[in-house]
């Protein structure tokens, strides 16, 4: 992989991290109006509409994009990404952008931590040692011990492990299938699961709500469209530590758009588990 695919790769991630940190801020105000289920079903109707809108202006159309030799992989990530969404989203409505994003912050250790199992990659005492402080640092964000332990913080952790899951399968199934397959699976796999739970729960929604909702739904295929090209276009270590953007991204947006406020021990928990997962994503770059 070239240093000028790395480099592309690396702005792709940078704007993936802005638009999902946009998306994240209208998750929030529109599940705290309305059911989380239907937020995100409706989302990922335009999801797909879209998904299929690009396959069927590509070579070989809908057929070619939906073609694989590992249907349960894709339709699994699929399944996956819709839960952790969902997950997610319930995350900002309990919490806050600020503190669940202080959480959510993890993932990339848990990639680290995960990468050996499921990609066969070799994990030293190093990266393990990087994980555990950056595990110390969620505990000082949790404070247990000091008052009472929120058990709503393990919301946006779930959330951290199935992202992690999902990164790490969209990286094995792009050893055989190209990004627009992931992509078309991605669409179809999670609009369908989420119909079958979000109708349930249909609400009807205000005018202004529908324009937020349509530009939720932009940024979410928009954002998932950026992060599968971008981990087609680049290395994985390159282009890892610009994801933590998302963090002071969110943040910002919920500390000027919601009124919300950083703690010292949330500042200082999220940045050991930032520095960990850079001191990671550094050691796993010096090894490749």
């Amino acid at each position: 992989m070239s240093d000028t695919n790395n480099r592309l790769g690396i702005w792709l991630m940078v704007a993936t991290t802005m638009v999902f940190a946009l998306q994240d801020g209208l998750s929030q105000h529109l599940a705290g109006q309305y059911n989380v289920l239907m937020v995100v079903m409706i989302r990922y109707w335009f999801f797909a509409a879209f998904v299929m809108f690009v396959a069927s202006r590509r070579a070989g159309g809908l057929r070619a994009a939906a073609q694989t030799t590992q249907p349960l992989l894709q339709g699994f990530r699929g399944l996956l990404l819709a839960t952790e969404i969902c997950v997610m989203v319930l995350a900002f409505t309990y919490l806050g952008l600020v503190e669940s994003h202080a959480v959510f912050a993890c993932y990339p250790l848990l990639i680290a931590a995960l990468s050996g199992p499921i990609l066969g990659e070799q994990v030293g005492w190093r990266r393990w040692s990087a994980i555990g402080v950056g595990f110390i640092g969620i505990l000082i964000i949790l404070k247990p011990g000091f008052g009472v332990f929120s058990p709503l913080a393990i919301i946006p952790a779930l959330a951290a492990l199935m992202f992690a899951l999902y990164g790490l399968l969209t990286r094995y199934a792009a050893r055989k299938d190209r990004a627009a397959t992931s992509f078309f699976w991605t669409g179809i796999v999670g609009a369908v699961f989420m119909t079958l739970i979000g109708i349930w729960f249909w609400e009807p929604m205000s005018g202004p709500d529908w324009a937020l909702m349509s530009l939720l739904c932009v940024t979410g295929a928009t954002g998932h469209y950026l992060l599968i090209k971008c981990y087609d276009v680049a290395e994985a270590s390159a282009v890892q530590p610009f994801a933590y953007l998302q963090l002071p991204f969110a943040a910002s947006l919920g500390i000027v758009a919601f009124g919300e406020t950083m703690d010292p021990n949330v500042a200082f928990g999220a940045t050991l588990i930032v520095s960990a997962g850079l001191f990671t994503l550094w050691r796993q770059r010096q090894k490749g």
